[in-house]
């Protein structure tokens, strides 16, 4: 048997056994990757030797990049949830755009809050808000709700720190800084057809909360006792607080990444890129956070948050490593080079083969991180063969994890049960399809993105 033929073999039953142990299976993601990098290496003919130096070397190569990032982003994150922070945006946010508008001030903060907060986090934090607007503006909560889990779950898949797009840069070795950047551009169209099918959804399904703590659809319905008004900011952090941990590491990252691609030299370019690196823009805002955020909690409390932020980290830093691994044999077995020129000889876009397996492996198994990290893990090592921008590449893998979020996906129920939507039909209607229309022009835009500057 031909090498080229014994080690495509080896990872065709290589990444059908991923999926198997995944999807039925009680074997953790993990070690699912790990198991299925040795197979693809036993079965592929590649020494023992091999196998092993490759495993080391792309779980420690990947998270030499990106470890660090995502254990500094989870405690900003942790910091940011029970600091207060969350509702003074959103407050912003409501004031400016006014009555009328709630749903895009609550797709705004969302868009914002999940930058560093996962986004089943944010929805919980900002649910008695939102169910404050729905109560005294008359809306109903389910375009309040809808509005506010996509505005979180975009940038929870597009956008750097939120560890899944932090690690498929690590596995595609693209620049942070770059990912941010293209991700923020990519993520605003992404919003607005979600947007607007909230609005046109929490018409037709008008359901507010009622004052003893359930749900009405009746329009006639009104409330003895609605509580203090929603814009009580009493003991929030300050709004240029609130916001500096986010924007200041993004800034520092942009302008840092746009100093290196112009060639800038000397001692304060040097500076500008030093501050620049994701590593040290988001350890400052970690700091930004203690110090703005956390006044009213005692030195205890802090860490004891910060250390619950790392233990929600671990295990995706792990699939990320294993991912790492796996994308390593392939490399060091040359199997992507092979895959790389078949694909040559066909007529499907590469930028399409990661969007296509996560979107596989997101509506397989429910979580969009495992989605995205499986997917860089197989296609990062054909990309690098090919003529593709590898941030379009690593964009489109996040893009195909926002695929129809149903049963399987824990933010699925996070959101519904939220916003009181109980009925299996209904569900299925509300933020599985904003999350596909979100998911649809994501890869639309970015495959206009891709002929444009790629």
């Amino acid at each position: 048997m031909a090498a080229e033929t014994q080690i495509l073999i080896g990872l065709g039953f290589g990444i059908a056994c991923l999926i198997f142990m995944i999807m039925k299976t009680k074997i953790h993601t993990f070690l699912a990757l790990i198991l299925a990098t040795v197979l693809v290496g036993v079965i592929g003919g590649i020494e023992f030797k091999q196998i092993v130096a490759s495993i080391t070397k792309g779980f420690g190569g990947t998270l030499g990049s990106i470890g660090i990032i995502i254990g500094f982003g989870v405690m900003m994150g942790q910091l940011f949830e029970v600091s207060g922070a969350a509702k003074r945006m959103a407050l912003c946010f409501l004031k400016f755009f006014g009555k009328g508008r709630e749903e895009i001030a609550m797709a705004l903060t969302g868009f914002l809050v999940s930058i560093p907060i996962f986004c089943d986090s944010g929805f919980v934090i900002l649910t008695p808000l939102a169910k404050a607007i729905s109560t005294e503006a008359r809306k109903s909560i389910v375009s309040i709700g809808i509005a506010l889990a996509t505005g979180l779950v975009i940038t929870h898949t597009m956008v750097p720190p939120t560890p899944g797009p932090v690690g498929v840069a690590g596995i595609f070795e693209v620049s942070v800084g770059s990912l941010i950047l293209w991700g923020l551009v990519l993520s605003v169209p992404m919003l607005i057809g979600p947007l607007l099918f909230a609005k046109w959804a929490g018409e037709r399904i008008w359901q507010i909360p009622t004052a003893d703590g359930g749900w009405t659809r009746d329009r006639s319905y009104t409330a003895s006792n609605q509580g203090s008004s929603i814009y009580d900011d009493a003991h929030l952090p300050s709004a240029f607080i609130s916001f500096a941990p986010i924007v200041v590491p993004i800034l520092l990252i942009l302008i840092g990444t746009v100093a290196a691609a112009m060639g800038m030299k000397g001692p304060i370019a040097d500076a500008i890129q030093f501050f620049g690196t994701p590593v040290i823009a988001v350890g400052i805002g970690l700091l930004l956070t203690i110090y703005g955020l956390t006044g009213s909690l005692d030195k205890k409390r802090v860490l004891e948050e910060m250390e619950t932020g790392i233990k929600s980290a671990g295990i995706i830093i792990l699939i990320t490593g294993g991912g790492g691994a796996f994308g390593m044999l392939i490399r060091d077995s040359g199997v992507g080079t092979v895959l790389a020129e078949a694909m040559l000889q066909t007529s499907i876009p590469a930028i399409l083969l990661p969007f296509f397996i996560a979107t596989i492996v997101r509506f397989i198994q429910g979580s969009g991180t495992v989605a995205m990290i499986t997917a860089a893990s197989i296609t990062a090592p054909i990309i690098a063969n090919l003529s593709v921008n590898p941030v379009f590449a690593a964009l489109a893998a996040c893009v195909g994890s926002l695929f129809y979020s149903y049963f399987n996906d824990s933010f699925f129920w996070v959101v519904n049960r939220s916003i009181g939507i109980t009925e299996g039909k209904e569900q299925l209607r509300l933020y599985s399809v904003a999350s596909t229309i979100a998911w649809a022009t994501g890869i639309i835009v970015l495959l206009i993105l891709n002929v444009m500057f790629g």
